[in-house]
């Protein structure tokens, strides 16, 4: 089991490390979302991997078990949640679970979540302002770049209230407002 105050990776690394058209689609989601490094690309690879894999087994399970009212238990509770983060529709079901990307999990980080609300003119700049404590989540200021938004809390981004950008004449909103993506 190991030491439980030890902190142990959260994702896999590929398994073939230097294949080229791998690293070089690695490399534009990197850039696309302002990601520090591949490791933050491969723990969304890795959340959404355990995702398909609760699929996998109920469908696994709806061939095999006679418990139906286990497995409608089971399916409903992962839609939900899925749901719940933002990650499927209303009207998502289990084939939609398979079908995930990766592109859909790194929408849901707030880094991202800033950047497309325009409180910032580009990823690495919301990366910046959350890092700094610009911004806050239903009043609550929020350090991690990396922070996965749910649906309820997406409406609630903004700067935080005794961030110097809560200020609409300060010079960086001035940019921002003026389209200085």
């Amino acid at each position: 089991m190991g030491y439980p105050g030890k902190n142990h990776k959260q994702y896999d690394t590929p398994n073939r490390p230097w294949e080229k058209t791998r690293i070089e689609e690695e490399a534009k989601q990197v850039i696309e979302y302002g990601l520090r490094n591949k490791k933050e690309l491969w723990k969304a690879q890795s959340i959404l991997r355990r995702y398909r894999r609760a699929a996998r087994e109920i469908l696994a399970l709806m061939s095999t078990s006679p418990d139906a009212a286990l497995i409608a238990e089971k399916k409903r509770q992962l839609i939900d949640h899925l749901q719940r983060m933002g990650l499927m529709g209303q009207t998502g079901d289990i084939d939609a679970v398979l079908s995930l990307r990766v592109e859909q999990e790194l929408e849901r980080r707030l880094q991202t979540m800033v950047y497309r609300m325009g409180l910032a003119r580009s990823p690495k700049q919301a990366r910046q302002f959350i890092t700094h404590g610009h911004v806050a989540i239903n009043g609550r200021r929020v350090t991690i770049p990396g922070y996965r938004v749910n649906r309820l809390e997406e409406t609630q981004i903004k700067y935080y209230t005794t961030s110097p950008l809560i200020n609409e004449v300060h010079p960086e909103r001035t940019r921002i407002t003026k389209g200085g993506r």
